[in-house]
């Protein structure tokens, strides 16, 4: 990665161990950035993605993604260009090599402004690929995030000096080898735009019976059409991430204290058993048992 990459990752390690002295999970005054440091490996934990940009300082993270798997460590970003139901772990971390990690939710008004820009060079078009990826972590990108971390120390200049940053890392992202995905997302008419819009849909509607046609239509697409870019956007059907939006909305039910018959009802189940069966499927273990060790391990849903 060279030695100026090198120098950067360790001034910025130095300064989020310190940031993190006494915390596992931090969300500061910048809008959409989360600090996060373990001191072990942790078991999978399943929550709903935002579009986002995941990178690592140290140790190494992995992401389940449908059948599909990403891993990603300080030589490398993660990419989610749409919300995904996705189940990640930390790999790497010890008590003295934490894991230290950060996440940017992206703003898709700013990308738009970005994206639109006329000083930005057009990539060529590329056909629709998955809302996730992994690219490679570049100095001037590290550098990016290395600023924003810095404006913790000044935080009356973060209103004005975090959009700014905010938007040169989105520039930096659309002109990297996965900044077509970005694009794609905010490019009016895309068929990954219409997926985005149907995404936005289940989030708002997820409780409700799924109708393939009438959202099919809804986007302006073919029920084949939206059925076959809804899978190869997000790595599942929109059956299956409709059951990961009732699933995960359910546990956070359950955690704040709704038992798992008025969880399971809240989120459009009408067959309880089936809920428990997919509940266990998707979390290995029944919604009581699985409560009862989120409580008492206190794991957070945002890993």
């Amino acid at each position: 990665m060279g030695e100026r990459f090198e120098e950067i990752r360790s001034r910025l390690s130095k300064k989020l161990l310190r940031y993190t002295a006494d915390r596992e999970h931090i969300e500061y005054e910048i809008p959409g950035l989360l600090i996060h440091r373990v001191t072990q490996p942790t078991e999978p934990v399943s929550y709903l993605l935002p579009p986002s940009l995941c990178m690592v300082v140290s140790g190494a993270k992995r992401v389940l993604l449908g059948e599909e798997e990403y891993q990603y460590d300080a030589h490398h970003f993660l990419i989610s260009s749409l919300d995904l139901p996705v189940v990640a772990s930390i790999v790497e971390a010890s008590e003295e090599s934490p894991y230290l990690g950060m996440r940017l939710e992206l703003d898709m008004e700013a990308l738009l402004e970005v994206v639109y820009d006329p000083g930005v060079v057009s990539l060529a078009e590329v056909r629709s690929s998955r809302a996730m990826a992994i690219g490679e972590m570049t100095a001037p990108l590290l550098s990016s995030f290395e600023r924003l971390v810095d404006l913790l120390e000044e935080p009356d200049h973060i209103p004005v000096l975090a959009p700014l940053v905010h938007r040169e890392i989105l520039y930096r992202l659309i002109l990297s080898g996965r900044g077509a995905r970005l694009r794609q997302i905010a490019t009016i008419g895309s068929h990954s735009h219409q997926i985005g819009r149907a995404v936005a849909w289940l989030k708002e509607h997820f409780a409700e019976p799924l109708r393939i046609p009438e959202l099919a239509a809804l986007i302006g697409m073919s029920p084949s059409s939206f059925h076959q870019h809804f899978r190869t956007l997000t790595g599942l059907s929109p059956l299956q991430y409709q059951k990961r939006l009732r699933l995960n909305e359910a546990r956070r039910l359950m955690l704040q204290g709704l038992d798992a018959s008025s969880a399971a009802f809240q989120v459009g189940y009408e067959s309880l058993s089936q809920f428990s069966r997919e509940y266990k499927r998707l979390f290995g273990l029944p919604p009581r048992e699985d409560i009862r060790r989120l409580t008492q391990k206190d794991v957070t849903q945002r890993a």
